[in-house]
């Protein structure tokens, strides 16, 4: 994470983001076998696009339109290190070790970012993006601990 000359530049960077954790997840769910952990890993793509949205609501409050062009997805083999053609067999702890790492990582973005962004609502945004962050890593932990419980 660079330096930024603007708010609007960090806003950009946290679209960046929430783009390519969308784009991760989804690459996630067309590799998987269990049709439970696939629908979770889209569900979790879904919420990447809200906070995206949310992002670009605040650019758009600038008075600046925000382009609909989009950077095409990279490829799933650049998001997930191993045979392209081949499913993930990844489990139910793996998949919640793997949100809690994703959300910890958003979560300190939008904490670093903060500081940076001299706009009050713009930081009021990340802030509460980085809300829903730690409350989906603690789902995650909640999950986790209780199916440690249950083995």
């Amino acid at each position: 994470m660079g330096k930024f000359e603007t708010d609007e530049e960090i806003l950009e960077f946290a679209i960046f983001r929430e783009n390519e954790a969308h784009n991760f997840f989804l690459a996630l769910a067309g590799r998987v076998k269990d049709p439970q952990i696939r629908q979770l890993f889209e569900d979790l793509a879904a919420e990447e696009l809200e906070h995206k949205t949310k992002l670009e609501l605040e650019i758009m409050k600038t008075g600046r339109t925000v382009s609909t062009e989009q950077t095409p997805p990279r490829p799933a083999s650049e998001y997930i290190i191993s045979d392209v053609s081949s499913e993930l067999d990844i489990d139910y702890k793996d998949v919640l070790l793997l949100g809690m790492e994703k959300e910890e990582a958003s979560f300190r973005t939008y904490v670093n970012l903060i500081p940076s962004v001299h706009n009050e609502q713009s930081r009021e945004v990340l802030l509460a993006l980085a809300q829903e962050e730690v409350k989906h890593k603690i789902r995650f932990e909640t999950e986790y601990n209780m199916m440690l419980k249950n083995t």
